[in-house]
């Protein structure tokens, strides 16, 4: 069973944003062998005002942040060991002094993280958010998988989990991995949704549906097709229906996440996702 690497940002904005994504994570893989990095990354022009930048001890402002922030991550994992008391479960804490994005690549990159957790904000009524900026940043702009935790939801199990797909997409196994692992975990049924306009697939279209069929060769999985119209409404409606517990997808152009994140889309759809929302960098 190999090590996995799970990277936890969090910036203390909101707790129980951060503490529910991180109990999630802990649930979720409360069976494997993990290392996770906790991460927070100060950014200068959030902090350093103009009355601190007339300031000559700039070193020790930025000394102060630095201190209170790795003091911060010590208190959640004081917090979480206690709580969870997993010996599997390995924990550090890395503070990063970079933009975000950036950050979180570096620190990706270096720790061979497998997979990112971030707290999502979730939405209701006037506030048309669903995910934070920084979420949706990181889903974009980074290569490695990212899983985004509605804020309030609890790990309950993942007996059914839905797979977004047009079949123009070249798979590999690589890719998918984080998708597979989970559904090692948990015995977990697969629902491979195909939105399109109408059920004939071109060759490259089956091939690309067969090499699903072979990723996904040892979990229970079904192909079911989906009208592409409204598909953000068709989707919404077969995940409440079908008690479905995580939603996962590739992030590629012209992909179902693209148009999600338009801004629009993005107000009128996302935020009503209250399930794990698991992205994956398509590399084929």
């Amino acid at each position: 069973m190999s090590l996995k690497a799970i990277l936890l940002p969090t910036d203390f904005s909101t707790n129980s944003l951060n503490v529910n994504a991180i109990d999630y994570a802990l649930e979720l893989f409360k069976r494997e062998p993990c290392e996770f990095y906790i991460i927070n990354i100060q950014k200068a022009s959030s902090f350093v005002s103009d009355d601190l930048m007339t300031m000559s001890s700039s070193a020790t402002i930025y000394q102060t942040l630095i201190d209170a922030a790795i003091k911060s991550i010590k208190n959640i994992i004081i917090k979480v060991e206690k709580k969870y008391a997993n010996n599997l479960h390995q924990f550090h804490s890395i503070v990063d002094y970079d933009n975000f994005i950036d950050g979180i690549n570096q620190i990706c990159e270096t720790r061979h993280i497998d997979l990112i957790v971030m707290g999502t904000k979730g939405a209701s009524g006037a506030e048309k958010v669903i995910f934070g900026s920084n979420t949706v940043r990181v889903m974009q702009r980074c290569n490695t998988p990212v899983l985004a935790i509605p804020n309030g939801c609890a790990f309950k199990g993942l007996e059914r989990i839905a797979f977004t797909s047009n079949y123009a997409t070249l798979y590999n196994k690589k890719d998918l991995k984080p998708l597979v692992d989970i559904l090692g975990l948990y015995n977990s049924k697969i629902d491979i949704l195909h939105l399109a306009n109408k059920n004939d697939l071109s060759q490259d279209q089956e091939n690309n549906k067969a090499l699903l069929d072979a990723c996904f060769r040892n979990a229970a999985h079904e192909f079911i097709d989906l009208s592409n119209k409204d598909i953000f409404k068709t989707i919404q409606d077969y995940l409440n229906s079908n008690e479905i517990k995580m939603l996962a997808m590739m992030n590629k152009k012209h992909s179902f996440l693209e148009r999600l994140f338009t801004k629009h889309l993005v107000e009128t759809f996302a935020f009503k996702i209250d399930i794990p929302f698991l992205v994956m960098e398509n590399t084929a």
